[in-house]
This record gives structure tokens, sequence and C-alpha cells, in this order.
């Protein structure tokens, strides 16, 4: 039985509106799906502007319930199309006033299995978020789909090494990163912290990034969109750092076994010395 799946992720700029920026996405699931990828990942709050570049109570008009809201079903219809898992990193509306930043998780046949609440919220120049956000309550999920054992991670979430180590405990084999970062802040971080958590943990990781700069601020996305696998080399090219791209890349699970068993971090981790690490 073939442990390579086939996966996906989508960089792309801001089209000037919600429906337009829906619509590209759900072309990038249909072209992905004629590629033969099995899973698909899109962006940081993939339908609308990086909005948290200003502070705008209009923009709360973007969240909206997950799973219950349009665009979850609208893409529930689309994975049970094509066959494909997808993973939506969203605006979500648990209530009026609770809003998370949010990835939804749905299963090749169409069904939803759950999702994941960024943990971690900064509040800095060009990335207001906790005007926006909450920071999560949902733990380190790990979804059983189709492919496999896939979790998420969210942005800002990549500079905190703990929530890697959680998803890697869980069982993870992919872990997403959706982001929206930005080219004069934190391109020296981008190749460097996302291949070296795959090699921590050993596994792999899929980082996106947005492209372009928005009408609300000055912030220059600049995508470089990229697998990593566990010994944390580049699986194909990285993406371009500047255009629209659809990464399709084929992953080994296999060398997942392989690399644990070369390095048994997990074996030799010493949780009961680790207590520090969690005191305020």
């Amino acid at each position: 039985m073939s442990t390579v799946i086939r996966a996906a992720l989508f960089q792309t700029a801001w089209t000037g509106d919600k429906e337009s920026m829906i619509q590209v996405h759900e072309q990038a699931v249909r072209d992905a799906a004629a590629q033969g990828a099995q899973v698909l990942c899109f962006q940081e709050l993939f339908y609308g502007p990086y909005f948290c570049q200003v502070q705008d109570k209009a923009f709360y008009e973007y969240a909206e319930a997950i799973p219950d809201g349009p665009i979850v079903k609208r893409f529930q219809a689309l994975a049970k199309e094509h066959g494909i898992v997808l993973i939506l990193p969203m605006y979500e509306e648990e209530q009026p006033g609770v809003l998370y930043n949010t990835a939804a998780v749905i299963d090749a046949d169409g069904s939803y299995l759950g999702k994941y609440r960024k943990h971690h919220i900064p509040q800095v120049p060009g990335f207001w978020e906790k005007f926006y956000f909450r920071p999560g309550n949902s733990g380190w999920p790990i979804f059983d789909t189709k492919v496999g054992k896939i979790g998420v991670y969210i942005c800002y979430d990549r500079h905190f090494p703990e929530g890697w180590r959680a998803l890697g405990l869980a069982g993870a084999e992919i872990v997403f990163n959706p982001s929206a970062t930005s080219r004069g802040l934190s391109a020296y971080l981008w190749q460097l912290e996302q291949p070296a958590a795959a090699a921590a943990n050993e596994y792999f990781v899929g980082a996106i990034n947005r492209v372009g700069v928005e009408e609300l601020g000055d912030n220059d996305f600049y995508g470089t969109t990229y697998f990593v696998d566990p010994e944390a080399q580049f699986v194909g090219e990285v993406a371009s750092d500047k255009e629209p791209e659809l990464v399709v890349r084929d992953l080994d699970l296999a060398k997942l076994r392989e690399v644990r068993d070369r390095w048994q971090f997990y074996r030799d981790r010493r949780p009961d010395a680790y207590g520090p690490l969690t005191a305020p």
C-alpha cells in the first residue's frame, strides 16, 4: 500500500471583494484536484483581506459560524465533489462579540471534522489581532482525515514551540501553518522556524503565506509557500514571493517512521523535568 499522498497549498493576492476571493479559492480546489491533490490548505483568513492592518469594527462582518455558516457549507460540497480534504482558515463568530481566528477541517467526503482556533494573538503595528480575536481555547486537535493525521497551527503560533510539540505528541503526520506574514517583519524567520519545527517534531509541515500589498496598509506579503519534510528539507521548490501559486507536492509518510526510528526524540523527552516551562 502506497504511503505517498499528494498535498497542495494555495497562496494568492486579495481580489478586492469577498465573493470573487471565494471564487478564486473554489477554482484552486478544482485545479488541485485536477492535479491529483488529496488535501489542500488555504492561507490565513482566506476569503478576505488581511484586515488586521487596521482596527475597524466593520471587519467583524467577515466572521461567521463554523460549521453552520455558508462558507463551510459551500466548501463541504466542493470537497465531496472532488474527493479532497480541505483546510479552511476563517474568521469565526461563536456568538456576537466572541470571535476567533479559526481553521475548519473538511474531509474528502465533505464531512466536517472540527476546527482549530489560533492560540497566540499578536498586537503589534500592522498586526492588530487582539482587536479582532480571542485566544484559542480548543487545544491542539488532530484530525483523522482520509489522507492521514493532520494538525493546524496558524501564523503567529509558529513562533511558539509548545504547540508544535503538542501536535507531534498527538500523532500529527502533516501540520499546516496558514499565515499572513510581511516581508519587512518576519522574512528572516520564515524559512527557519518551520523547517526547524518539522525536524524537531518529525513530521511534514505545509507553510502558506499570501502575496502582495493590500489597500489597508503597507504590509508586503511575500508568499514563498512551501512543504518541508521531517529532515527539514524543502519538498520541491519554494513558491514565488510575488505571484499567486498553487503548490502541489508528493509527501511520503513512510519517511516519518524512518526519521523517528533514527532519532527517537519522543523516547528521549524528559517531561518530568519540564514543569518550570509551564509556569506563568
